[in-house]
């Protein structure tokens, strides 16, 4: 049975740079934590994740350049980095706020893209010019949401063969619609 290392056993082994499952471990360990922290200051899930891998990213490499002072007291440098590191996400919320409600009235509004509109006649033409197998291989791709392998393997061609086909396929229908590549 391994002998588990302590938190400050880590952090030196961490700092003479020899062990990077000791910064492995250290994430394992620490990860719940922060993701703890996070989940209750930021109320999100998402940001809780990011906060959870900015603050390990920065106790890796405050560890790896040996800035951490007192190797026993780990806990607390990482609960200071979250609180630090939440400080600053909410101020710059509230800087963009700021500036959004200070500016925002003149700002130019975004104009909504005009999505093209398909010319279905055109495109199942365009589709019957296919040769059969291409034709097929088409179908099972978008209309029968079938993976690249099992088409591959029902038609009984290599994966790569299949790909090199739909994508001669799909050049052809773009230029049948006269889209641009």
């Amino acid at each position: 049975m391994p002998i588990e290392l302590t938190d400050a056993e880590l952090v030196h082994q961490i700092a003479s740079g020899t062990d990077r499952e000791a910064e492995a471990e250290l994430f394992r360990r620490m990860a719940p934590r922060v993701r703890l922290y996070g989940l209750r200051h930021l109320r999100n899930r998402a940001s809780a994740e990011d906060l959870m891998q900015q603050v390990l990213i920065t106790m890796i490499e405050a560890l790896r350049q040996g800035r951490l002072r007192e190797p026993e007291r780990l806990a607390s440098f990482v609960l200071g980095t979250c609180r630090m590191t939440v400080l600053d996400l909410r101020r710059g919320a509230d800087r963009r706020a700021e500036l959004l409600a200070r500016f925002g009235a003149n700002l130019p509004t975004a104009v909504e893209p005009v999505e093209p509109q398909l010319n279905l006649d055109q495109l199942a033409g365009c589709v019957q010019n296919l040769k059969e197998r291409e034709r097929s291989i088409v179908a099972m791709t978008f209309y029968d949401e079938k993976s690249g392998e099992d088409i591959a393997d029902w038609l009984g061609i290599s994966a790569a063969n299949l790909r090199v086909i739909r994508h001669r396929a799909i050049r052809q229908l773009r230029d049948c619609m006269g889209a641009a590549a």
